[in-house]
């Protein structure tokens, strides 16, 4: 008697109700699923071979996780087996909602007591983008986040950055204190001599400006560094 191969499982249903991404959501809430099942939730259905839950494990392997998916042209979301436009379309809009999440004042605007409190409001912005941005936050008094405005995008380097720029929308709306950041789209965090340069020339203009420049912060892949706790360009 041939033995016939168990039959494969394409679909969310064909798994067990325990092992849902949809049902662990509602038993578990949704930060115990993986991001493929998450993933899984917003396709519903995978392809032929694939439940919706390896399609998910697919695009995160392929794209290099959420950072990547969240970097990807939309056409190449679209050309990836299994996903239409509306597919990619809702894979795009919830990161999209993430990200905004982030940037999102709760009741209270968020108060900055420390360098990660700072990079945790932007590293999911900023690690995702592919040229350098510099942004200013700028703090009242209480070191809470009034807002945090872009200035420039390219290379930030000694010889194209005007601190004016910097300090203009702190000036205007009456910031006591503002934090630099950069991203560096290599990933790496490192400080450059160029960073160093620019933020001694921030710092200085701030004592005369009388508006407290606490940090500089380089964000990277995952990771981050603060001039500041290493003693770059504040002495």
């Amino acid at each position: 008697m041939t033995e016939t191969n168990p039959k494969p499982i394409y679909r969310i249903t064909d798994l067990n109700e325990s092992e849902r991404p949809r049902e662990r959501l509602q038993a578990l809430g949704p930060q115990a699923l993986t991001n493929a099942e998450l993933i899984a939730i917003l396709l519903r259905v995978g392809v032929r071979g694939e439940n919706a839950v390896e399609v998910g494990q697919r695009l995160l392997q392929n794209f290099g996780g959420l950072i990547g998916l969240h970097r990807a042209p939309f056409k190449e979301l679209t050309d990836q087996h299994g996903l239409g436009e509306a597919k990619a379309a809702q894979i795009k809009a919830a990161i999209e909602l993430g990200r905004r999440l982030t940037l999102e004042s709760p009741e209270e605007r968020p108060a900055i007591n420390s360098p990660a409190d700072a990079a945790a409001l932007v590293q999911y912005d900023m690690s995702a983008l592919e040229q350098e941005h510099l942004r200013v936050m700028l703090l009242d008094r209480r070191n809470r986040v009034l807002e945090t405005v872009e200035v420039y995008k390219g290379s930030v380097n000694s010889s194209q950055v005007r601190v004016g720029e910097i300090f203009k929308e702190a000036i205007r709306k009456n910031a006591s204190a503002i934090i630099v950041i950069h991203n560096h789209p290599s990933g790496d965090p490192t400080p450059s001599p160029d960073d160093v340069a620019v933020t001694r020339a921030i710092v200085q203009s701030g004592k005369l400006l009388d508006v407290d420049v606490l940090d500089h912060l380089v964000i990277g892949q995952g990771k981050w560094v603060s001039l500041k706790e290493r003693g770059l360009g504040f002495s």
